[in-house]
């Protein structure tokens, strides 16, 4: 652990700046509405310069209230610049309510020297910056840390050795698992790495390159996600080669020696810092969120959940009145001795269906009845175990028309809940259908899935989802999951694929189904079918998959 400089030494004098924030901010900042009022006016005092671990300068911006009073202080580290949004978002909103906020560019991005390599400088450069932080003459010694996505990450990797000046982190829609982001089970998450791509390539540049290059990864999407082999096809489409994007496609396996060091999951292991943890139910982080806070529970560390009907952005958009509240009410009650608006239990979660609502819960995950229900050769989805092993259907799945990815847990705005009903009329994706509830039927918890399959070539992937049919046969998802399937010798496998968690409850009049194909595309990079690479591969052959009557669909059914 690094040791605090001694408060008592000499510091030098602090003239504060009386300089606005940026007029983009403050623009942004006037839109918004719902918050809570501004306590204080504020300054800004850009482009400070902070040495990294390695003396790199790390390009810094400082907001504070231009009052006297003794505030504590927020970090915000980012590699995606530190303007629109994040500038009104965490700089101006946190300073008027209180803080000192240090929003800092990572090393290589926002005008920082050095090279951004994805997650292997942000433990070091956070304590470099904390060592910076113990000669500012406004810095009282009391520390938090605040942000979303790979904002979050750059938390968990300070916390790996946490300086004693941290007190609390709120981790909104946030990483500690870069492998995790990037890769299921040894599938490409294409989509996620794309965009990752843009975004970390061009968004520190600002708006308006960010912009060019999302509009180009569009128009280019459909060569790029197609291209055989797929292997550098993105270069394209970004305008260059990206070194660690290529390196992250390239390395599958969560073994291999390229991701040691990448997860700071361990930080989560020490109970001494609070926590708060924001996700939604349809973010592309959210089995990440759980298993953070799984963790901090188990080592003792007090540690709130919120999961609300948001995906990765909605999050930071629609429900970010809601997202700035929990947030600013933890670090007050950690940083400033003020609990008054700390809601009374650890947990809240958003139920979505019928009758949508939060629900303030003592702890999570609940521990529901799991309730099997099983398909049959017609169709139906039903709970009488089945008396055989029977292979049920078969279908296949052809590389040529790949079966689309639709909604769900995407970082792409088609994200969320949609209408899987064009999607399900194809003729690779199997669906089984419930009776008609007669009562409403809550699902509370982690939803799998055990499956039992054989594909003919020995290599193919299951994708499965679970789904919410209307009275009028609207098919909207809940929540799905994805595994390879693996069955070299042509026996069936028995896969068992985690399907996320979820607060859901269906209506009287409405039934339930469970949706089974080989694929969700580009949301995962196809499988060739042959056992080669996904990235490498340049021929790729249809697969036909036996699904076998001893699958089951595992929900944790809660009371109605």
């Amino acid at each position: 652990m690094t040791s605090p400089t001694n408060d008592a030494r000499p510091r030098p004098a602090w003239t504060p700046s009386a300089a606005k924030p940026p007029l983009s901010a403050r623009t942004m900042r006037a839109t918004w509405r719902g918050l809570p009022p501004k306590r204080h006016r504020i300054a800004w005092e850009p482009g400070l310069t902070v040495p990294a671990a390695d003396g790199s300068p790390l390009i810094t911006d400082h907001y504070f209230p231009r009052e006297e009073g003794d505030f504590p202080t927020l970090l915000v580290r980012s590699p995606y610049g530190r303007g629109v949004p994040w500038s009104p978002m965490y700089g101006m909103l946190f300073a008027e309510q209180g803080f000192h906020v240090i929003l800092q560019s990572c090393r290589g991005t926002g005008g920082s020297g050095g090279t951004f390599d994805l997650w292997r400088n942000e433990a070091a450069d956070g304590l470099a910056t904390v060592n910076w932080l113990r000669e500012q003459p406004w810095f009282n010694g009391t520390l938090g840390t605040v942000g979303p996505s790979y904002l979050g990450y750059v938390q968990w990797a300070l916390a790996l050795d946490p300086p004693p000046e941290l007190k609390a982190m709120v981790v909104q829609v946030g990483l500690h698992d870069p492998y995790a982001l990037f890769h299921t089970d040894g599938a490409l998450k294409l989509e996620n790495a794309l965009l990752v791509g843009a975004g970390m390539t061009y968004q520190h540049h600002g708006m308006g390159p960010f912009i060019k290059a999302t509009l180009r990864l569009k128009r280019h999407l459909k060569g790029i996600v197609n291209a055989r082999p797929l292997k550098g096809a993105y270069a394209a489409a970004l305008g260059q080669e990206v070194p660690w994007l290529e390196d992250v496609m390239t390395h599958p396996d969560a073994d291999d020696p390229y991701w040691k060091g990448a997860s700071a999951a361990a930080a989560a292991d020490r109970p001494g810092i609070p926590t708060a943890l924001i996700t939604g139910w349809h973010d592309a982080l959210v089995d990440q969120t759980f298993a953070q806070y799984a963790r901090l529970r188990a080592s003792g560390a007090e540690a709130t959940l919120l999961a609300g009907p948001w995906t990765h952005a909605s999050a930071l958009q629609q429900g970010w009145p809601d997202v700035f509240a929990e947030s600013l009410a933890w670090l007050r009650a950690h940083l400033c001795d003020d609990r008054s608006d700390l809601r009374p239990t650890p947990v809240r979660v958003h139920t979505g269906g019928a009758d949508a609502a939060w629900q303030d819960l003592d702890t999570w995950p609940l521990a529901p009845a799991t309730t099997a229900w099983f398909p049959t050769s017609d169709g139906h989805l039903t709970q009488q175990p089945p008396t055989d092993r029977a292979a049920l259907t078969t279908f296949r799945h052809d590389p040529a028309a790949p079966t689309p990815s639709l909604g769900g847990p995407l970082l792409s705005l088609p994200a969320g809940a949609r209408d899987n009903s064009t999607l399900e009329s194809r003729d690779d994706v199997l669906t089984f259908t419930g009776p008609v509830l007669t009562e409403p039927v809550t699902v509370l918890g982690a939803v799998s899935a055990r499956v039992s399959a054989s594909a003919d070539t020995g290599h193919g992937d299951l994708f499965t989802r679970l789904c919410d049919v209307d009275a009028a046969g609207r098919s909207t998802n809940v929540c799905d999951g994805f595994a390879q399937l693996r069955t070299p010798g042509g026996e069936p496998a028995h896969v068992t694929v985690p399907m996320s968690s979820t607060a859901y409850r269906f209506a009287a009049g409405h039934r339930m189904r469970w949706q089974i194909s080989a694929g969700a595309h580009p949301r995962y990079a196809q499988n060739p079918g042959t056992g080669e690479s996904r990235v490498e591969a340049r021929e790729f052959v249809p697969v036909r998959v036996t699904v076998h009557a001893d699958s089951a669909l595992l929900l944790p059914q809660g009371e109605g």
